[in-house]
Formats: structure tokens, sequence, C-alpha cells
């Protein structure tokens, strides 16, 4: 009796190459389910065996809203002439805790997941990729504390809310490509891992718009303000939601910088991920 001979397996050569390729987004694309159940577990492991879970995606945002309104907008003053300034830190506070998070936690990303990247194959870029959707999942919920305080407050949304997920669309790509850099510079110079935090507080800080009015900016400083990238994506994100004008030049330098962003970090992401398993 003649066996049937068994079908041959698929092979799958895995090679280096320099630069970055169409065939990396095609790989994503291939592993798009292991993507999916990486932004799943990052939510679940950010919230698992505590005691606020989700409340903890809420209280972070609402303790600094409460020291810039406290502290810089009616003990400094900054409140002064501006309507509803608790309403206008709320805005300018969310799109930074979900910059802030989703940069953070991409930039730990591969050294925080060792084991998985030295041994099993699968597209490095996932990783940090995942922890910045899982950054969106936060800001949908902290988008309830804008909700509500909109309504407290009598401010009814504008056609301007039109282009609010643009804004944020740009606001997360540029978040991915600083993640990315970052998470490739941390895995192999792992002195970057402690500055991480030290420099999402002074870039915090130097992103005035969150909790200063443009009136109280000087008038010298204000063509070198939108050199931030950061700058013009949370002030047009808090004119989408609040009805306020748009500063169109900001935004065009942001979406710029974004694009820059993007291609150098997934270039310097290439280039680490060949010895990324032998260095990590």
């Amino acid at each position: 009796m003649t066996q049937t001979p068994p079908p041959e397996l698929a092979v799958t050569h895995i090679d280096s190459s320099l630069g970055w390729r169409w065939a990396d987004v095609v790989e994503m694309w291939r592993f798009r389910e292991l993507f999916f159940y990486l932004t799943l577990r990052d939510i679940r492991l950010r919230y698992k065996q505590t005691i606020l879970g989700l409340g903890w995606s809420i209280f972070q945002p609402l303790a600094t809203i409460i020291v810039f309104v406290v502290f810089i907008g009616y003990m400094g003053k900054a409140a002064q002439g501006v309507d509803n300034y608790t309403l206008f830190v709320i805005a300018g506070v969310l799109p930074w805790t979900f910059f802030a998070s989703a940069v953070s936690n991409s930039g730990n990303s591969l050294v925080n997941n060792e084991r998985l990247v030295t041994k099993t194959y699968f597209p490095r870029l996932a990783l940090p990729a995942a922890n910045v959707f899982a950054a969106f999942f936060d800001l949908c919920i902290c988008l309830v504390i804008l909700a509500v305080a909109m309504a407290l407050f009598g401010v009814a949304p504008t056609w301007k809310l039109g282009l609010l997920p643009v804004i944020v669309g740009i606001l997360g790509l540029f978040s991915m490509g600083v993640g990315v850099f970052l998470s490739a510079l941390i895995a192999s110079q792992r002195d970057f891992r402690f500055l991480l935090n030290l420099g999402l507080q002074l870039w915090m800080f130097a992103t005035s718009c969150i909790y200063l009015p443009p009136e109280t900016i000087p008038e010298a400083a204000k063509p070198w303000l939108p050199l931030n990238p950061v700058y013009g994506l949370v002030l047009n994100f808090r004119a989408s939601v609040l009805g306020g004008e748009f500063d169109w030049v900001s935004l065009a330098i942001s979406a710029v910088a974004t694009i820059v962003t993007l291609a150098i970090s997934l270039i310097y992401f290439r280039r680490v991920e060949r010895t990324l398993a032998d260095t990590i």
C-alpha cells in the first residue's frame, strides 16, 4: 500500500536589509491579529490588579488639571481674562496626556518585552505601535471628562469638532514616530530610559499652550512656539472641541514634523532591528 507523501510546508526566509521597505508594512498587515492582541494585552496589564481600574486613566489627567487650575490659573493669575479657564486647561491636558502616555509606554516597549523579542519572530514594530493604540483607549475614556465639563459650563460643540479626528490622527502618528525612535534608542542605550520621564516633563512645560492663554505669552516668543510639534496639535485640539480659531500655520508645521519624524524613526528602527535580539 503506497502512502501519500506529506505536503511540503511553506518556507519563510528571514534576512536583513538596509533601510525601510514597503514589505515591512505588508508584514505588519500579515501579523494584524498579533498586533490586536498585543494592544489588548497592554490595556489589560495596565489596569490589572488595581483598585481604581479604568479610573486611573482619568485620575492622572485630573490631578494635572487641578494643579494647573489652582496653582497656575488662580494663584498665578493666568486665569484672568480667560472664560472657563478650567475648561481651557482640560482641553489642553487631555491631548498632552495621550502623547506622554503613548511615548513613555512605546519607548520602553522593547526593553519590557525582552524575552518576547529574543525568543520569537514577529514584526518588532508591533510592540511600540500597540502601545500607541492602547493610549487611544485611555484618550477615549478621558474625553468623558471633557464632555461632562463642557456640559457643566454650557459650552456646545461646533462644526469644528469634525476636524478632531484629523488632529488626533496626526497626534497619534507623531506619538508613534517619537515612541518608535525612542524604543530603538533605549534598546541600544539604556541611559535614555531614565531620561525619558524627565524629558517628557520638560516638554510639557515647554508646551505653554496647555496652561497659558496666548495673551500671557510674550510676543517675541510666539513665532518660535510652533517649532514644537505638540504645540500646534494641542492648540488646534482645543480649538476643535471648544470652537476657537484654528492656527493653520502651527498645524501645518506639526503635520510636516510628523511626516519627517515618522520617516526617520522607521529608518532608524529598521537599522537597530537587525541586531536587536543580540543587543537588547
